[in-house]
């Protein structure tokens, strides 16, 4: 059920991480606009292996393992910082955001050893194998098969939309291990599958912007050991549901289109354009912007006390989505406006990319139906 969120602050211990992290990520972020609006997609694995020399990697992971030992507040601070900036993140997000923490609750020790501590070095790269061709959302419909065999495992099937799998190392995936897609969440497993395994093939999915960070994945019979399970055999679904709590939730999901959101207002600062509607326009992004942070943070203060907030997380990722998805528009019809006023190049080729990616922003992590299917039984309405 669907529980009020509650404001919460930032603890000042975790504030203080904020000029150290900010001095990382500004030394990264001195690309143009436009190549900083792909902070989510920026693959660079230099730059993963700095944070975690730095500390930045795995802050909310035991100490034991090469993490940082503290709350999910932290991550907040770095994360925001990171995105703030621009800097390219894509190599160290999924590691750090989600298959770490998985792996440290539903993993054995052996896997916590072999690959949190890497993870924590920004040495690996995830990718998270959920999507299937003709599913779309519904990961209850998953039809890729991993049958045991006398050594372990043997997959066959097809991932589609998976990021980064062509520059990964290792991903986690969701696949069938008994029964048939006919029986939903039942028979669900998650693996770990070496991605230069034989039997991997990965072909890049060129998006509208002209870059590739989706990739579909094919899989044939491709054999695992039998410690690539994670978790109990069959309990797949329960893991992947607690697991996108983590990826919903987070600052990420308010964030895509800040870099240029401060474009714009550094452009509205250049011509001196200080008008009543102009002023209200950016009051208004701001305004919705803070409640958004707030929420999340409120979210993050369940993630700190040990709570799987599925429900709040859909809502902040939903309308967080929906705002960074009208920032683009609002931006471009504004502009157009004003065809008197010099745009320059710079702002205009970080508008193009944001819309053309921002229709991406409602689909990764869970559509906006699906989302909103979550919510409506989170709050009783279905």
């Amino acid at each position: 059920m669907f529980d009020t969120l509650v404001l919460a602050g930032l603890p000042e211990e975790d504030e203080a991480l904020r000029p150290a992290i900010r001095a990382v990520a500004d030394a990264a972020a001195v690309a143009p606009a436009d190549l900083r609006a792909r902070s989510w997609s920026g693959f660079d694995r230099a730059f993963s292996r700095r944070l975690g020399e730095a500390g930045f990697l795995g802050l909310t992971l035991p100490e034991r393992y090469g993490g940082g030992g503290r709350g999910p507040f932290a991550r907040f601070v770095v994360v925001e910082e990171l995105l703030s900036a621009g800097a390219p993140v894509a190599a160290q997000w999924i590691a750090d955001r989600q298959s770490a923490p998985l792996l440290l609750n539903y993993g054995t020790e052996a896997q916590r050893e072999k690959f949190i501590p890497r993870i924590c070095r920004g040495e690996l790269v995830f990718c998270i194998g959920m999507s299937e061709p003709g599913s779309g959302s519904d990961l209850a419909s998953v039809r890729t098969r991993a049958e045991r065999t006398a050594a372990g495992w043997r997959v066959n099937g097809q991932k589609i939309w998976t990021t980064n799998a062509m520059h990964g190392d290792y991903m986690i995936a969701l696949v069938r291990t008994s029964g048939s897609s006919d029986d939903r969440q039942r028979g669900l497993s998650q693996l770990i599958i070496d991605l230069k395994a034989p039997g991997v093939n990965i072909r890049p999915i060129v998006d509208l912007t002209g870059d590739a960070h989706f990739a579909e994945v094919f899989f044939e019979d491709v054999d695992l050991p039998a410690d690539a399970l994670v978790g109990n055999e069959g309990e797949g679904w329960a893991q992947v549901t607690a697991e996108l709590a983590f990826e919903r939730s987070g600052p990420e999901r308010i964030y895509s289109s800040v870099v240029l959101l401060d474009a714009w207002i550094e452009h509205l600062q250049g011509v001196g354009r200080d008008d009543p509607a102009t002023l209200a326009r950016v009051g208004d992004f701001t305004a919705r912007l803070g409640t958004l942070r707030a929420m999340s943070i409120a979210c993050t203060a369940r993630l700190a006390l040990g709570e799987s907030p599925v429900v709040e997380a859909s809502l902040v990722k939903d309308l967080g989505t929906s705002f960074e998805q009208e920032l683009p528009a609002a931006i471009g019809d504004d502009l157009a406006s004003h065809p008197d006023e010099p745009v320059d190049a710079e702002l205009y080729r970080t508008l193009l990319y944001v819309t053309h990616i921002a229709p991406s922003f409602s689909l990764r992590g869970g559509t906006r139906e699906i989302l909103r299917g979550i919510i409506a039984r989170g709050m009783g309405l279905r």
